[in-house]
């Protein structure tokens, strides 16, 4: 099998990146990828355009103050890609958070191959973790329920006296227990201490990845208990994202000669990573921007480097050097989980602008850079926003912020 240097993209600064050179050869690479069982029937995703107005006067103070927003819920794709030159000042967003009433966005794309291969490993029970309103566990704890899965949640801190938003959904769907801030900080350790509490094999994902041997007969009182990483920041997640890139290239939507600036929101940073390794291995023009909000550029290049790894070891894939995401800061960066004010009136505004709701945690972040790169012209670029969902979060924010709601 042959392999050349493919030289970095106009997007990008950073080394060349080593993949396959015959196309039948990307193939081969791409089914062992997407050859399997999903939890989502179709990877199908509404793609929306948001047209962006600058106002003459500044309502706000807070960087959006100075737009206004309009939807085009059904805008020109495919065929009529090269119509896109005709619309100034605009970015497209992929609506992901309309995939489930309560899993979605991200969180649906992790699990879209992560669940199965549960399910084919015969395990009974999945044990996770994450915050008090984690988007990540609501979305196991559903998605556990909805194909006969126990989902065990480890969610940090205290109890609130009102469970809503994701908290609430946790609860109703999974087995919830909240754990002290200093035991949480362990994960590992955590993690593997509830689940041997639980009684029964416990395994661990990557065990599950790596092993091409699967149980055909399970006694039917045996439990096995598989442990996900918080925000299922796993190698496993990736072909989720990179079936949704697949997805997107098709020749009806954005085909594969368009160049696109992906926007994303990144907490794990796993679903920017998935974007930019499947946009690699279809060999789109295509960057991925990820807004860093939880961890420091050199942590998620090692994050990247890790998952990087661990699909190549999976999936036999050639892919040798990182720097496959821009990693950028948020516009007014802060410790992750605060929300700053103004921030609530810009999701309010969008909302009611255009009917897509973003919460100032997570995808806010990505509206702002969207926008941004929207005013910038580069001729024959487009920008593309992926909209990872999250918004029950804004029940949480609800209790923590009251003043600003």
């Amino acid at each position: 099998m042959k392999f050349i240097s493919i030289g970095s993209s106009p997007f990008h600064s950073t080394n060349p990146q080593v993949f396959c050179n015959s196309n039948s050869a990307r193939e081969e690479f791409m089914l062992k990828i997407l050859n399997r069982r999903w939890t989502l029937m179709n990877p199908d995703a509404k793609v929306h355009q948001i047209k962006v107005s600058t106002l003459k006067t500044q309502q706000h103070c807070d960087s959006l103050g100075k737009f206004s927003f309009a939807n085009n819920p059904h805008p020109s794709l495919g065929e009529n890609v090269t119509k896109w030159n005709n619309v100034k000042s605009s970015f497209y967003i992929v609506r992901d958070d309309l995939l489930h009433p309560l899993v979605n966005g991200n969180k649906a794309r992790k699990l879209d191959a992560l669940l199965p291969l549960v399910e084919d490993h015969l395990g009974t029970d999945v044990v996770t973790c994450g915050g008090c309103q984690s988007a990540h566990a609501a979305a196991v704890a559903v998605s556990c329920a909805e194909r006969g899965l126990k989902a065990h949640l480890l969610l940090r801190g205290e109890k609130p006296q009102i469970v809503t938003g994701y908290n609430l959904i946790s609860m109703l769907y999974g087995i919830v227990t909240y754990v002290p801030r200093s035991l949480y900080a362990n994960r590992k350790e955590m993690l593997s201490s509830h689940a041997d509490s639980l009684g029964g094999r416990v395994v661990c994902l990557d065990d599950l990845i790596k092993s091409s041997n699967i149980d055909h007969v399970q006694h039917s009182n045996s439990k096995k208990i598989v442990i996900v990483n918080e925000g299922a920041g796993d190698a496993i997640a990736l072909p989720g994202l990179i079936r949704l890139v697949k997805y997107l290239s098709q020749d009806h939507i954005f085909g594969k000669i368009q160049p696109l600036k992906i926007v994303v929101d990144a907490g794990t940073g796993t679903t920017a990573v998935g974007l930019g390794i499947g946009a690699l291995c279809l060999g789109l023009p295509w960057e991925v921007t990820a807004v860093m909000l939880a961890d420091t550029r050199e942590g998620y290049r090692k994050q990247e480097e890790r998952l990087i790894s661990e699909l190549c070891q999976c999936f036999d894939l050639p892919i040798t050097h990182t720097g496959l995401v821009n990693w950028v800061e948020r516009q007014l960066p802060r410790k992750f989980g605060n929300v700053l004010r103004g921030e609530i009136e810009a999701c309010q505004q969008i909302a009611q602008e255009t009917g897509v709701l973003v919460d100032p945690i997570y995808t806010l972040a990505a509206w702002e850079l969207a926008t941004q790169l929207s005013q910038e012209e580069k001729k024959g670029v487009k920008v593309v926003m992926l909209h990872t969902g999250g918004t029950l979060g804004m029940f949480g924010l609800a209790q923590r912020y009251k003043s600003y709601f």
